[in-house]
């Protein structure tokens, strides 16, 4: 079961290189024809097959992270309730089920330094709201998970914790980490996502929702609240994990503000946590809007970076030669490697590439947003199974994907804006945060095609003071660049 974490979040850019405001379209939402995009939220409220999700268990470290004595985490209190840091999980009045499930499910040996902060400020009455940033492998699912599952009654049969998340692949991994976290303690759970049409049942005909412990996406909630099919009456938590997209102009701001005010409308305190590895000050500010008299924690800009992952850039005279570094390099070379992905910007790009490298007898899973839920769900299952060592991927994986046998990513398509075509730096982050995870070694190669990719390249790395390292298109140099990133 892996731990849904994020990339780490950036120091703030230059002035002249600060990112427009916002956005209303993303290069994932361009379709190549007229046809319905089938993976557009139904409400189908069938119960997602997480059975079928399972992850090789042989495969698995362990995913407690020995944070270094200086990572600067800031913590901002409101009020005047103490909080103490928990050294341990006895600390924070558990009970033996849950410490059952962290220690023997789970494999936890200590909180790590986001969970010792920020647990006791979720745990502690009278429960205030929290905004928390923390970056790449920090162990903060646990801390939103954990914060659910503790605060349920198990006698109350009635939803009572509410977690939404911007993908139906976060949602899901999500409730893989809460059912095996929560596995003693009797708590029951529903995962709310668009289903396959063949799974299809009118919402009118189902049960009303007596699971304790709902995740989904946006519009299914939004679905079956409205359908009043989801009580919010005896909700006593909510959780936007990937905050920062769920608050978004360009991501399901009006969808969250709407679920929140139904929710204000019944509950007379929802403790609410916002959890991501990314805040710009458009949503920090539209934040501290919704959420009153709330805790704050922060990791400190000057610990916000990307050198956990070595960062390559290839140039390549045209596209031809991006694909020729696909196949003679990531693959051929690569093939020792752990498992790649490689991100592209449009669903077109992800077809032409899957079709190109198939014909020529590579195997390669491909995944976009106009695949069908249920396809999604198989190709998800064949790459953590190890079926398949390199998936293609639009930005539906960038956010809280975790696979831990993932060590490279290959930007085929740097990643920049739909409207504004400037460089999409959250997206670059979450992008890469998809290697590396927990501590472990990763790296990215950019592959970087004509003088607007070199120009993008340049103010990603102003943005992240950073400077990539300039690889050439030949076996020693590639071999060296991944011994360097400690792959070999």
């Amino acid at each position: 079961m892996a731990d849904s974490e994020t990339a780490a979040s950036a120091a703030p850019p230059p002035t002249e290189t600060k990112p427009p405001a916002t956005e209303s379209k993303r290069w994932g939402d361009i379709v190549d024809d007229d046809a319905e995009d089938p993976t557009t939220e139904s409400g189908s409220p069938s119960e997602v097959n997480l059975e079928g999700l399972k992850i090789d268990e042989s495969k698995k470290i362990n995913r407690f992270l020995d944070e270094p004595e200086d990572s600067n985490i800031k913590a901002v209190t409101s009020g005047d309730t103490p909080y103490t840091s928990a050294s341990n999980f006895e600390d924070l009045n558990l009970s033996p089920e849950l410490l059952k499930g962290l220690y023997v499910e789970m494999k936890f040996q200590k909180p790590s330094k986001i969970q010792a902060i920020s647990l006791p400020m979720i745990l502690t009455p009278p429960y205030k709201d929290l905004i928390a940033q923390a970056h790449n492998g920090s162990g903060k699912t646990t801390c939103f998970v954990l914060g659910m599952l503790s605060r349920v009654d198990p006698n109350l049969k009635a939803p009572q914790a509410l977690c939404i998340c911007p993908t139906r692949e976060l949602a899901i991994q999500n409730m893989e980490v809460l059912r095996k976290m929560g596995k003693y303690a009797g708590i029951t759970s529903e995962c709310a996502v668009p289903m396959d049409s063949r799974d299809y049942m009118p919402i009118s005909k189902r049960a009303p929702i007596s699971a304790q412990i709902v995740i989904g996406t946006p519009g299914t909630i939004k679905k079956w609240m409205s359908a009043k099919k989801l009580g919010t009456s005896h909700l006593k938590i909510l959780v936007f994990d990937e905050a920062d997209h769920m608050l978004a102009e360009d991501g399901f701001k009006d969808d969250s503000l709407r679920i929140k005010k139904d929710i204000e409308r019944s509950s007379s305190h929802c403790q609410v946590l916002l959890f991501s590895a990314t805040f710009n000050e458009t949503v920090k500010n539209f934040v501290s809007k919704i959420v009153k008299s709330y805790n704050q924690l922060f990791v400190k800009k000057e610990e916000l970076s990307l050198e956990a992952v070595k960062q390559y850039k290839v140039y390549c005279h045209d596209e031809l030669m991006k694909i020729q570094i696909i196949k003679e390099r990531i693959f051929d070379l690569g093939e020792n490697l752990g498992q790649r992905i490689i991100f592209v910007r449009t669903r077109n790009s992800a077809s032409m590439l899957h079709k190109q490298l198939t014909e020529d007898g590579y195997t390669v899973s491909s995944i976009q947003g106009a695949i069908t839920p249920e396809d999604r769900d198989k190709l998800i299952n064949e790459f953590r199974s190890g079926l398949s060592q390199v998936l293609i991927s639009t930005d539906l994986l960038a956010r809280g994907f975790d696979q831990q046998q993932v060590n490279l990513v290959i930007n085929y398509d740097l990643p920049i804006k739909y409207e504004t075509h400037e460089p999409d730096y959250e997206v670059y982050l979450h992008r890469i945060g998809r290697a590396g995870r927990f501590g472990r070694k990763g790296a990215v190669f950019n592959l970087i095609c004509g003088d607007r990719d070199a120009e993008t390249m340049r103010k990603i790395e102003l943005y992240f003071q950073t400077e990539s390292i300039v690889v050439k298109n030949n076996d020693e140099e590639f071999e060296n660049a991944l011994r360097q990133a400690g792959l070999l």
